[in-house]
């Protein structure tokens, strides 16, 4: 047998991890308001960045079929430390405070992004940080910001655009290659652009399977 013709029964075999990955009940651990606080076992974290009011929490309740697990909200800024959830004790999920315009005391956002880039420069259990982009809106300025620190500390991330159910088929597919064009030259950058949808759950089970692949695996439990 060919490696093309193994090839279905190869992604069908990785939807699966994804999909056992997610079996269980997602279990919130913490929320870290200092790196001091950060758990101290092995297990590896991917981490969710984005502007505010990007839809993170949506979609972490939509990827682990949970309404309510993270904390979503019309108000901008609304994450405020870096939470953590536990997927079958394979990895953390952690929602990053959102960049960008948030309501809250200058102060306040001031200590959530000196907080959110000392761990992203640190975290030596950091797997991947996956960067949310408005696919309404496409990259801004504050987003190029994190990821040009993110290639400069040589931490892999990947763009997921987020609420392409708002976007007609074509325009969709113009921002998808814009987002691909500005990413193109980025050394941390992960090539795959991943669009999704938490409303009409588009894309989670592409995403879940991309996260099975930064887990341990279940042998390690």
């Amino acid at each position: 047998m060919t490696d093309r013709q193994n090839r279905p029964e190869i992604e069908a075999n990785k939807i699966e991890l994804g999909r056992q990955l997610f079996a269980r009940p997602v279990q919130f651990v913490k929320s870290v308001v200092g790196l001091e606080h950060l758990p101290n076992d092995a297990l590896p974290d991917v981490c969710f960045a984005g502007r505010s009011n990007v839809g993170k929490s949506s979609l972490i309740n939509a990827l682990c079929n949970q309404k309510g697990l993270a904390r979503a909200s019309n108000t901008p800024g609304r994450t405020r430390e870096l939470n953590y959830f536990n997927v079958s004790d394979r990895l953390y999920l952690v929602d990053l405070p959102g960049y960008g315009y948030a309501r809250a005391p200058k102060t306040d956002i001031a200590r959530w992004t000196k907080l959110t880039r000392a761990f992203l420069r640190g975290r030596a259990n950091l797997r991947r940080v996956f960067v949310l982009i408005d696919a309404r809106h496409g990259i801004k300025v504050s987003d190029e910001e994190l990821m040009g620190m993110l290639d400069e500390t040589a931490v892999t991330y990947q763009l997921i655009l987020t609420k392409t159910d708002k976007l007609k088929k074509r325009a969709a597919q113009k921002i998808l290659s814009a987002t691909q064009d500005r990413i193109v030259k980025r050394p941390a950058a992960h090539p795959d652009i991943m669009s999704t949808s938490s409303e009409k759950k588009l894309g989670l089970e592409l995403l879940r399977t991309e996260i099975a692949a930064l887990a341990l695996p279940s042998n390690a439990l």
